[in-house]
């Protein structure tokens, strides 16, 4: 049976197609191509990549505004600027913003963008699911941090929230019921999501591209999407049951009426751990595209590269126990979640070992970019092997709970997620926005960054070592622990000021950028290697002129080099023979739409209709239903001749696209 991935509708606007007026209560098809109006309404998948990232990049800055409030307290004995209550509310609020509302929307604003660009489709397989995914991160998110306002102050059971703990008895405020729905919402944006992006890669990718000729990051993702797709569910039964506990007087944690008080731990973890990797893997793929490229070498060991990715993935799912050490699950599971512990580390080894490989001989530029891609391979490595001390079991247990902990997980996600995800800004920025990122700039703030860094985390090593708790709100002068946490507390300042000079090189290079009458970086300003350096930056509405067809694993590479007798890369052709030109003749886009966005704002209503008021649901549901009822009966702008003048374009594509 033939398979055939169908061109998107067209972008049109006015009367359904056979002239009926349009249902009542539906908005009008948005006429704009620009302005606000057109962010809004978009539903294409670059746009929708870009927002994702602009709100993750300030979900970022208020996560780091809460970690200046945790450094100032603990900055010295005793301290007094934030109660002990508050002091809970605030750390628990920084680990959910930058698990939830940082790292994985900036790693879903990157496959967002890229992805499609990657495997040579013009749109996600489901446009407008794409954006009723971002709008639910967005409204999820904002609910989530409106409990400081109207919710009488955030959760405070930690990013984890232990239940019974996290129950009404020790946390009657309303923060944790904003935890849950907040949760959940974010929760059902990551789930579409990952539907649709692994459709995209499994059913529209360009004729020739097979699954091990897709690059590291298009790979990496798929496995991201992966674990989204089967450990959502477990965080989501576990949410819905705290939630009932709390709204409804259900007795699903409460140890009094027979409840497992592991129950909570075994549900998160199990999502949990998966979580790291859908937290890491996004950047592990980022480097490797950035690596080749700067060090002018095709990734070493791309098969063992994509297996050891599906290897995390799937040894992700045994090793969730290894959180659970000091909980007295008994010796027997301690010594088998220890043993998987180790394993997991051999795929991620691998990782490691082949950037290294494929820096090994090349001719390396050092750009801002190459510089963040390095700075996670070394930090990681530092994460991983303190990570690796927690497989041993009775060092793990000495280690929870205590500030050694928090080195080991900072040095993962922050020295490496977050490290990954700024490379890749750096290095897709003049595809996005047809404009470099000043690189004086850019490589001050690498600087700031991993000095901060290293300033702030590696001194925990050692204060966790002496016994300092994670989770204490002051200590004693006579602990000990001042002087460390004072360079800690300095290092999170340095960070700031990194940040903030990150923020004035997107400004000033905007504006430099137009000064010199906004010169374009070409199509591919790094010699590239991947399928979206093909098209001209920055990336045309429509992706591109034709669906390519690809011959081989690193396709525009081969494009622009063949071998000589030696082996040795030659120029076969001129990047700008190779590079399509932009033409949007004959090619067909979804019509932008306001529901996805109506059908989002719905749910917050129901959330705070659940807290305060049942009465608050019914606007909620009724937005809900509206949303729904207007995207299914919003007229569908596919004429019946083909879309008229370009049916033979049309049908061209269909042709070359038909799969057997």
């Amino acid at each position: 049976m033939a398979i055939v991935e169908r061109e998107p509708l067209a972008l049109t606007t006015g009367e359904p197609s056979n002239g009926s007026l349009e249902p009542l209560g539906v908005l009008a098809r948005p006429s704009t191509k620009t302005g606000w109006r057109s962010w809004v309404s978009t539903v294409d998948h670059k746009k929708i990549g870009i927002m994702y990232g602009v709100t993750a990049l300030f979900f970022f800055f208020v996560a780091g505004f809460e970690a200046t409030l945790i450094r100032l307290q603990l900055a010295q004995p005793n301290g007094t600027v934030l109660s002990a209550d508050l002091y809970n509310q605030v750390f628990t609020m920084h680990g959910v913003t930058m698990v939830f509302l940082v790292i994985m929307p900036m790693a879903a604003a990157f496959a967002n963008y890229l992805l499609p660009l990657q495997v040579g489709a013009r749109d996600v397989a489901f446009p407008r699911l794409n954006a009723l995914s971002f709008w639910l991160f967005l409204f999820g998110g904002v609910f989530l941090n409106t409990s400081w306002v109207i919710g009488g102050g955030g959760p405070d059971c930690g990013w984890f929230c232990y239940a019974p703990n996290s129950g009404v008895v020790f946390s009657p405020t309303a923060g944790v019921d904003y935890y849950t729905l907040g949760l959940l919402i974010t929760g059902v944006a990551s789930s579409i999501g990952a539907i649709n992006l692994i459709v995209t890669v499994l059913n529209l990718r360009a004729p020739g591209m097979s699954l091990f000729r897709m690059p590291v990051f298009t790979w990496m993702q798929l496995v991201v999407q992966m674990l989204l797709l089967f450990s959502l569910p477990v965080i989501t039964v576990a949410l819905f049951l705290l939630t009932f506990d709390r709204l409804f007087g259900a007795n699903f944690f409460n140890v009094a009426q027979g409840a497992d008080p592991l129950l909570w731990q075994h549900l998160f973890w199990i999502f949990g751990h998966p979580e790291v990797y859908i937290l890491i893997l996004p950047s592990f793929g980022i480097v490797s595209e950035v690596i080749p490229v700067f060090s002018r070498k095709p990734i070493y060991g791309y098969p063992f590269m994509v297996f050891s990715g599906i290897a995390i993935g799937f040894m992700g799912w045994g090793v969730w126990a290894h959180h659970m050490f000091a909980s007295g699950i008994g010796p027997i599971s301690v010594a088998a979640f220890s043993l998987a512990t180790m394993f997991i580390a051999v795929p991620t080894g691998v990782k490691i070992l082949n950037w290294m490989a494929t820096m090994w001989g090349g001719r390396i530029r050092f750009t801002t970019a190459m510089l963040f891609a390095v700075g996670l391979v070394a930090m990681f490595t530092i994460g991983g092997l303190s990570g690796v001390t927690h497989s041993v079991a009775p060092a793990d247990t000495q280690q929870t709970d205590t500030y050694y902990i928090v080195a080991h997980f900072h040095y993962v996600l922050f020295g490496g997620a977050l490290l990954g995800l700024f490379s890749g800004m750096y290095f897709w920025w003049p595809k996005a926005f047809g404009h470099f990122l000043d690189e004086k700039l850019g490589k001050a703030h690498f600087w700031l960054m991993i000095i901060g860094f290293n300033l702030t985390f590696g001194p925990m090593h050692i204060l966790g070592l002496q016994g300092m708790s994670r989770r204490i709100q002051t200590y004693q002068a006579t602990d000990g622990l001042t002087f460390w946490n004072r360079v800690a507390t300095f290092g999170v300042f340095v960070i700031a000021a990194g940040m903030l000079l990150f923020l004035y090189n997107i400004g000033s290079s905007y504006r430099s950028w137009k000064a010199a009458g906004r010169p374009n970086p070409g199509a591919d300003p790094w010699d590239s290697r991947s399928l979206e350096w093909s098209i001209p930056s920055p990336t045309p509405e429509h992706n591109f002129d034709t669906i390519p067809t690809v011959r081989a694993a690193d396709d525009f590479w081969h494009r622009k080099y063949g071998e000589d007798e030696h082996g040795r890369a030659v120029r076969i052709a001129a990047t700008e023979d190779v590079v399509q030109k932009g033409d949007a003749t004959g090619v067909h886009l979804p019509s932008p739409s306001y529901y996805p966005l109506v059908l989002a704002a719905g749910l917050p209503f129901i959330g705070y209709g659940l807290i305060f008021n049942l009465l608050l649901v019914i606007p909620g549901a009724l937005l809900v239903l509206w949303g729904v009822y207007g995207w299914a009966y919003e007229p569908s702008t596919e004429p019946d001749d083909h879309h008229g003048d370009h049916g033979t374009a049309a049908a061209a594509h269909e042709e070359e696209t038909s799969v057997g």
